[in-house]
């Protein structure tokens, strides 16, 4: 196996053991074992468990850009840009390939112990924010969303997809349609 698969294996080993297991119970001893790499390589790539967490996170983040963004390009219109944008969120959330529970189980804003790595991680999430106020200005623009003021509409949205996500993910609670009717939710509230 080469250097990049070596490291790439490590990496995805990671992030599923952080989501199964959590911060404090993955160990680079397990990370290893599960890539079938030397544990050596391990510290040589990414020196501790804190730099190999914070990479995690932020390959996760990465992707989950990627997917938000892609998800409204063919909308016609702000409106149809938010519903695939709030679509995606929940997708990628449940999607077993994302890694999302990296995100969900550790928060980084709760086990990253430096104030430049959660600054880092803060900006990723800013620009989730940012994407969605940017469509609801769209929608506001083009007459398919309501007269709203897009930079708090983007939080409240965001808070709901946060909260849906944990309570489907994490709770014995949810009801088994409770992502469509959050969608249905944040159509009623914003369509024009």
């Amino acid at each position: 196996m080469a250097s990049k698969n070596k490291k790439e294996a490590l990496l995805q080993a990671a992030k599923e053991l952080f989501g199964e297991c959590g911060y404090v119970e993955t160990t680079f001893k397990k990370i290893s074992d599960r890539a079938g790499v030397a544990l050596g390589l391990l510290t040589h790539h990414y020196g501790n468990k804190e730099k190999l967490f914070l990479a995690s996170g932020l390959d996760v983040l990465e992707n989950f850009l990627v997917v938000l963004r892609e998800s409204s390009m063919e909308a016609h219109n702000g409106f149809e840009a938010v519903m695939c944008f709030c679509k995606a969120y929940l997708d990628f959330s449940v999607d077993k390939n994302s890694n999302w529970l990296v995100l969900v189980r550790c928060s980084p804003y709760s086990d990253m112990k430096t104030k430049t790595d959660r600054d880092l991680m803060d900006s990723m999430f800013s620009q989730v924010h940012s994407e969605l106020e940017g469509l609801i200005a769209r929608g506001i623009s083009d007459g398919s969303i309501a007269q709203v003021e897009p930079k708090g509409t983007a939080q409240v949205i965001i808070s709901l997809m946060v909260g849906a996500n944990r309570t489907r993910v994490l709770t014995p609670y949810a009801q088994p349609d409770l992502y469509e009717q959050v969608l249905a939710f944040v159509a009623r509230a914003v369509k024009a």
